[in-house]
């Protein structure tokens, strides 16, 4: 006989139930791995059967998938922010994301990398989550350019290496060691400073400010930074 719990569950509206289950994988993918994700764990989750699951997915590479845009959506809205100054809402990105809570998120990335090469159904959510993050942030940095808060000739552009920079920060979020070089810990804030055209240390001052930061436009100085990028042009030049 089916248990109460598995009768009442058959009785949700699809959307609900869809949800449900995306959520618990998204779960699943941001504490264990995109790998641990199966049919039989997520009906396990939601104390229901197997079959369920695969009445809405029949084939668990599209749950994979789903889980993985379900978990970087819900992410990207804790990084970003939904309120407050372009500079205030940068400076939260960049301090959040350098912070050790991002780490599961980094690792899920990394993972959909990975596993992408195997799953094409990964690979589009992957690639259309990437075009959501360049889309949101270039359109935060603009408006930052509107206010006067960055100094970016190309928002665009500036998205773009923010974003990469994000991306080699993360690629050492499996490292077992803490490593404390401030050119590590700091690193995507000091990009994310060169590419806006901010003086060092604004976006760090604007974290830590209780009101709204402000932007100091003049005289960007980033050190070895900035000259680390000329010598690499001039190379590929």
């Amino acid at each position: 006989m089916m248990s109460s719990a598995q009768s009442g569950a058959r009785r949700k509206p699809p959307a609900q139930r869809r949800a449900e289950i995306t959520g618990a994988a998204a779960e699943i993918a941001l504490a264990e791995g995109l790998e641990r994700i199966t049919l039989r764990l997520v009906a396990s989750r939601l104390d229901v059967r197997p079959g369920l699951i695969s009445h809405y997915f029949p084939a668990v590479d599209d749950l994979i998938a789903a889980a993985f845009a379900e978990a970087v959506a819900g992410e990207r809205a804790r990084l970003l922010g939904p309120t407050g100054s372009p500079l205030g809402r940068l400076a939260h990105f960049t301090a959040t994301v350098q912070d050790a809570d991002a780490r599961d998120l980094s690792r899920l990335w990394l993972n959909a990398r990975h596993l992408s090469r195997f799953n094409d159904a990964l690979a589009a959510s992957l690639e259309a989550q990437e075009a959501i993050d360049r889309d949101e942030l270039t359109a935060l940095i603009a408006a930052g350019i509107a206010t006067g808060d960055f100094a970016a000739q190309d928002p665009a552009a500036a998205a773009v290496r923010i974003l990469i920079a994000v991306d080699g920060f993360g690629a050492y979020a499996n490292d077992r060691e803490v490593f404390e070089e401030p050119a590590f810990t700091s690193f995507v804030a000091d990009v994310a400073e060169w590419a806006l055209g901010l003086e060092s240390g604004a976006l760090a001052e604007a974290s830590a400010a209780t009101g709204p930061g402000r932007s100091r436009l003049t005289a960007p100085d980033h050190g070895d930074f900035d000259a680390g990028i000329a010598q690499t042009a001039s190379a590929r030049s």
